[in-house]
């Protein structure tokens, strides 16, 4: 008696939960051929407002006008000037075209946000992570071949200067290194891609507890992060190093020969415009610092630490960081790059660009010493 009494109150359970999980799961407004899509972790927490929705959907409206009209403009012009049209540009197009490609995906975001949750459903999630896993991947790896291009300048300004096939084929190199880790979880070879957050967003799954999805994301997270950001700031780090032991040793030999300086000041304004040049490119790598690094500690999170620190409302920052940084690169350069500003000039005037080409400069000073920081030619 005693046993069939357990019996029913056990059913009875299982039953009042089946039923409060169907209200919960109705109230986040998943089909029912959708919950096997969807880690079970999110679907715990009540569904956040609508207000909270709406506000996201405009913000990554603002996001998607201003990265497409941004890097649009630096594709278009850098594509199109002769005298941008270097090798080392071609690393500046290929990361306006991965932050490009990345807002891509952000009306599938959009539609969501004002329908309220998974209105797109897994195909529209496949197609939102696999875009985000390119993108991402390859802006990183994009940093990474900047960042060797003005070190291998500037450390070697003779030898150093990229050709355009090996440009080219460094830019290959990338899109082979990338390519892999959006195909893998795509078809579910290895990881897979879910919704995350307010089920509006969708990247690969760092909450299934098992071995071989831990592993997937202790790799990814090395190939997609520590190794692009090891090379970034290897590189940077030398230059720095190698920029300093330079001017230091320009000093020396300056107060050996008793003068001020061993710099004419046509050379003390093309070092200005490399050093604005070296700020973009240090400014840029910064920002992809800034807002990968979150995304990434927040998978380690969810793989190896407490998931109950992972809630839908702070699962969503570092997935806006990651799109505000596809804004911001292409007007660094507008209010940074001295050459694409005199393009833009000349293609878009009424935009009211005044720039400086510096082709009055005299010189005045007859004793020249040329250094890397001079002769490199990295961003032009």
């Amino acid at each position: 008696m005693v046993v069939f009494n357990s019996t029913i109150l056990a059913t009875t359970q299982a039953q009042q939960e089946e039923l409060e999980t169907g209200q919960h799961l109705l109230a986040w407004n998943v089909p029912p051929s959708e919950l096997v899509h969807i880690p079970a972790h999110w679907l715990v927490y009540p569904e956040p407002e609508a207000s909270l929705h709406y506000l996201l959907g405009l913000l990554y409206t603002g996001f998607f006008f201003m990265s497409t009209i941004g890097n649009g403009l630096v594709i278009w012009v850098f594509s199109t000037s002769k005298s941008l049209k270097t090798a080392s540009n071609m690393f500046v197009v290929n990361l306006a075209f991965c932050d490009f490609f990345m807002m891509l995906k952000t009306p599938l975001f959009i539609y969501n946000s004002f329908h309220r949750g998974y209105a797109t459903g897994h195909v529209g999630c496949q197609i939102f992570a696999f875009i985000g896993s390119l993108s991402g991947i390859g802006a990183g790896m994009a940093n990474a071949c900047i960042a060797y291009d003005r070190y291998s300048t500037i450390s070697n300004p003779l030898e150093g200067k990229l050709t355009r096939t090996k440009a080219l084929v460094m830019i290959l190199f990338v899109w082979a290194y990338t390519i892999p880790w959006g195909i893998l979880p795509l078809f579910e070879i290895w990881g897979r891609f879910v919704p995350e957050g307010f089920l509006t967003s969708c990247s690969f799954d760092y909450l299934k507890d098992t071995f071989d999805n831990h592993m997937f994301v202790a790799v990814i997270f090395t190939f997609s992060y520590v190794i692009p950001m090891s090379l970034i700031i290897y590189f940077y780090s030398q230059i720095v190093k190698h920029v300093v032991n330079h001017e230091k040793a320009l000093k020396e030999q300056a107060k050996k020969m008793n003068v001020e300086s061993l710099r004419s000041n046509q050379n003390l304004q093309s070092q200005s415009t490399e050093i604005r040049i070296a700020k973009v490119a240090v400014t840029i790598c910064f920002l992809f610092v800034a807002s990968w690094t979150p995304y990434a500690v927040m998978a380690m999170i969810g793989a190896f630490g407490d998931q109950a620190l992972l809630t839908p409302g702070v699962t969503m920052i570092p997935a806006c960081a990651c799109k505000f940084v596809a804004c911001l690169d292409p007007y660094v350069y507008a209010l940074s790059h001295p050459r694409y500003r005199m393009e833009l000039q000349k293609k878009l005037p009424w935009l009211a660009i005044k720039e400086s080409d510096g082709s009055d400069a005299q010189s005045t000073t007859t004793t020249v010493v040329t250094t890397p920081s001079e002769t490199t030619q990295a961003a032009s």
